[in-house]
């Protein structure tokens, strides 16, 4: 039999440390250090850190989290804006064995003590400004892990907590600047952890492995076409899907990192013009915030700038008036899941020559399969089929590829979920266009994407339910023009109680982190099916008709 005869180019063709090494984003940095060790890696304010510092630094880290008895498989956890000790973090934490975990900044302390609890957390690092909010989520955490400050020389502010804390300067110094640091044993080693949800549900912590990293990191700098020397100005948080694997991406082409603690206008208009930079990405909300800004704060721009944007599509008028300041508009989508990044929008030549009205209507399509993503369908997730390409055929989007997670730490069930069939089931409905482009029209989750951040409706609800006034509530996304969506409540009050919208805020604050509180509260009754289902649908075509 054909099968049972051995392949001639697989004898005496074994692996062997010399034609196979596992595959790790890690090494981007090693190269550019030994190639252009002087080349500016990373701006921040005053400072400007050399391709050879910054893999010097990655490294002591490396070795001082080693020596700190940190071993492969621990968990490091960051609570860090975009600055250098992040960059650091994505390599030198790695580099030691262990798995990096990025904690959202804007999280409220009860969701970080659930996430450093899950994740088994051996050391935090965190930036001054943040000291309070992580005293607080430890004061609630089972874990006590080691404690460690930066304080930042951009950082105006000066808290000072009460827990015991190490300096990172001087825990970096600490580090043997020439560590042979440790490659994964298997590119499908873990390489980080980034958790979609909160308290709430099932723990969503997302598994990503060093090969998946590396292979987006490398699709990044194809699709974004990046040039040797691109300068990449940080508005898209670093916590966020590891920054979509930005982190890694620059040293491929020997790129500047411009690191920016907040996102504000004038900051951002400034950098754009004094660092010449080449690309960013955002959220909605950023393109906003800049076309908002004052006249005297908006610069011209040396060069055009290409900005990567996600989740829901910007406003009509938002992308004339990008375009009109000097920016390309490129429209992305993924999931934490997928590394971030795994549709593209990629733009056809001919489209230049339609109207604003007709381009702006291909731009808002979410696109095709990103370079290293290996498929992408829409389908029928009862049947397993692909859904017609007529563009009004509703179907889950699901990916197959090597830029799909590991699956959920410490949930199976979850995870067994999620590849169903064999394909990631992402949750989000869409059509697919004839022309094969890839359009999402709803979330069967309910998830709300505000300013680029999944928002649960489901933990929202929760926590208004814990109010006495309210009986019944449910919560959708509602249009916004600056956040592309914020959440909008719907609620039915217990006979002979009454509450403000005042009130209901201020309940809020006690469960949620201030974005993810509803901008509007509606007192009304809640349509339901005949069964008592709410009928969440027709609550979005009020809000939206």
């Amino acid at each position: 039999m054909a099968g049972s005869v051995s392949n001639p180019f697989n004898t005496d063709l074994d692996r062997n440390p010399a034609n196979f090494q596992p595959l790790t984003p890690l090494t981007f940095l090693e190269r550019a250090a030994a190639v252009m060790p002087e080349h500016v890696a990373i701006i921040h304010g005053a400072q400007r850190i050399s391709y050879a510092e910054f893999y010097r630094r990655s490294r002591q880290l490396a070795s001082a989290l080693v020596s700190e008895g940190i071993e492969r498989g621990d968990t490091v956890s960051v609570l860090l804006p975009n600055i250098p000790p992040m960059l650091e973090a994505h390599h030198g934490v790695p580099m030691s064995g262990a798995v990096l975990h990025a904690i959202n900044t804007r999280l409220d302390a009860q969701t970080i003590a659930f996430q450093l609890d899950h994740a088994g957390a051996r050391i935090l690092i965190v930036d001054r400004a943040f000291i309070p909010l992580a005293e607080a989520a430890l004061a609630l955490a089972e874990v006590a892990p080691l404690f460690i400050v930066y304080d930042d020389p951009e950082y105006a502010g000066s808290e000072t907590g009460e827990l015991p804390s190490v300096d990172y300067s001087a825990f970096i110094a600490r580090g043997n600047a020439d560590f042979a640091w440790l490659m994964p044993e298997d590119e499908w080693d873990a390489i980080s952890l980034s958790y979609t949800s909160g308290t709430t549900g099932d723990p969503k912590g997302v598994v990503s492995h060093h090969r998946g990293a590396y292979l987006l990191a490398q699709g990044n700098a194809l699709i974004a076409n990046l040039p040797r020397h691109a300068v990449y100005l940080w508005t898209l948080p670093m916590f966020h899907c590891n920054g979509w694997a930005f982190p890694w991406t620059m040293a491929v082409v020997f790129g500047t990192h411009v690191c920016l603690r907040e996102v504000r206008a004038e900051p951002i208009w400034q950098a754009l013009a004094e660092h010449k930079v080449t690309h960013l990405c955002g959220a909605p909300p950023v393109m906003s915030l800049l076309v908002s800004a004052a006249p005297q704060v908006q610069r011209a721009l040396p060069q055009a700038v290409e900005f990567f944007t996600a989740a829901a599509p910007p406003p009509e008028r938002v992308l004339a008036e990008m375009e009109t300041a000097g920016f390309n508009i490129t429209h992305l989508y993924g999931l934490t899941e997928t590394y971030g990044p795994a549709v593209v929008n990629e733009w056809q030549a001919e489209w230049d020559g339609l109207g604003q009205e007709q381009r702006t209507h291909f731009k808002a399509r979410q696109g095709v399969r990103y370079l290293p993503l290996e498929a992408l369908d829409v389908m029928d997730p009862e049947t397993m089929r692909s859904v017609p390409h007529d563009g009004e055929t509703l179907g889950e989007v699901m990916f197959r590829g090597n830029v799909v997670m590991k699956g959920y730490f410490r949930n199976r069930r979850a995870t067994e979920e999620a590849f169903a069939g064999g394909w990631f089931h992402s949750g989000d409905l869409g059509v697919i266009h004839p022309d094969g482009y890839l359009q999402l029209k709803d979330r069967s989750k309910d998830i709300i994407i505000s300013g680029g951040e999944n928002i649960s409706s489901i933990e929202i609800e929760d926590a208004l339910y814990k109010h006495p006034a309210v009986a019944v509530v449910a919560v959708v996304a509602m249009p916004d023009e600056k956040w592309g969506e914020t959440p909008c409540a719907f609620i039915e009050l217990v006979p002979g109680h009454t509450v403000t919208n005042e009130e209901l805020t201020q309940h809020c604050r006690d469960y949620l982190a201030g974005y993810k509180i509803p901008r509007q509260f509606v007192f009304e009754a809640i349509p339901r099916t005949g069964t008592g289902k709410i009928q969440k649908n027709k609550l979005r075509e009020r809000i939206n008709p």
